[in-house]
């Protein structure tokens, strides 16, 4: 594809509670590869993207929430590589489009508002998809872009990174991430994510079908939610806060600030064996205009 990716780029974490468990950790900043279609997002568009070219389908569809980062990056996306995108948004139509869905609309994707009700009801929500839009026109990408071009693409998130680690740290919120790498790692690497919402049993089986019954090398953590997907509290915001003044990387509230709570919090209750080197994936999740 030709849009232009930077290099990832890996920051060593220096930590005074760290270094007295005798950890080392990486932090892989995902988020500073393009400004808009970041982190995560392109790894999970890449292949999809070369589908849809493929088959000739030049408007992209996807669904997401007001204040979805995949709806960013699809609209934007779209927008470099020439096709026509159209975002389905769960909730009402808000009196003044927020920062991220303005966005959405500068890039050229138009946005159909649906009930929560009709959203969460996936046959009705198809069928009214199917009455928008035309089929063979329109390459359809679900939510979050999480399908198994989607998990192809994230097998490569750590392609030419050559520094040796015994654990890979990720934020989960579709397990699609969460099972590219799984899927990518060498021997004697376990990798872990962070789940953003409240339950995550349902990931487990996500991933399962992704990697299959065979690899047992990943896991779920569940007890970093802080109250759900886009929940905090003024804990995990202070976190972020002081993470960001002490190393100067941005964290949200979503995600990879849940995650990198998590990490600290079981690296002081010893969940870490003393020697071993982590890798946290920086995912993105920040808009800037």
């Amino acid at each position: 594809m030709g849009i232009v990716i930077g290099e990832p780029m890996i920051q060593e974490i220096h930590d005074d509670g760290l270094k007295n468990k005798k950890l080392q950790l990486f932090v892989l900043r995902l988020d500073l590869l393009h400004k808009y279609i970041s982190g995560n997002k392109w790894y999970k568009l890449k292949y999809n993207l070369e589908e849809a070219q493929k088959l000739g389908k030049m408007t992209l569809l996807t669904f997401g929430g007001a204040y979805s980062n995949h709806i960013i990056a699809t609209a934007a996306a779209a927008k470099e590589f020439g096709f026509s995108s159209i975002g389905i948004i769960r909730g009402d139509e808000l009196k003044e489009p927020n920062e991220r869905l303005q966005f959405a609309i500068e890039m050229g994707m138009k946005l159909h508002y649906v009930s929560r009700e009709l959203y969460r009801d996936k046959d009705r929500l198809m069928n009214y998809v199917t009455e928008i839009v035309d089929s063979n026109e329109t390459y359809i990408l679900p939510e979050g872009g999480s399908n198994q071009l989607a998990v192809k693409g994230c097998q490569e998130i750590l392609n030419g990174i050559n520094i040796p680690c015994d654990i890979v740290c990720c934020a989960c919120g579709t397990g699609t991430t969460l099972a590219g790498i799984a899927l990518s790692l060498k021997r004697d690497t376990a990798v872990i994510g962070f789940s953003s919402l409240k339950g995550g049993t349902f990931l487990e089986k996500e991933v399962q079908n992704y990697v299959g019954n065979g690899l047992h090398n990943w896991s779920i953590e569940t007890n970093y939610h802080f109250g759900g997907y886009a929940k905090s509290t003024s804990e995990l915001m202070d976190f972020i806060k002081g993470f960001n003044h002490q190393h100067n990387i941005e964290l949200d509230y979503v995600y990879t600030g849940k995650m990198m709570y998590g990490v600290f919090d079981l690296a002081s209750k010893n969940r870490f064996i003393p020697g071993s080197r982590i890798l946290v994936i920086h995912t993105g999740g920040l808009f800037k205009e």
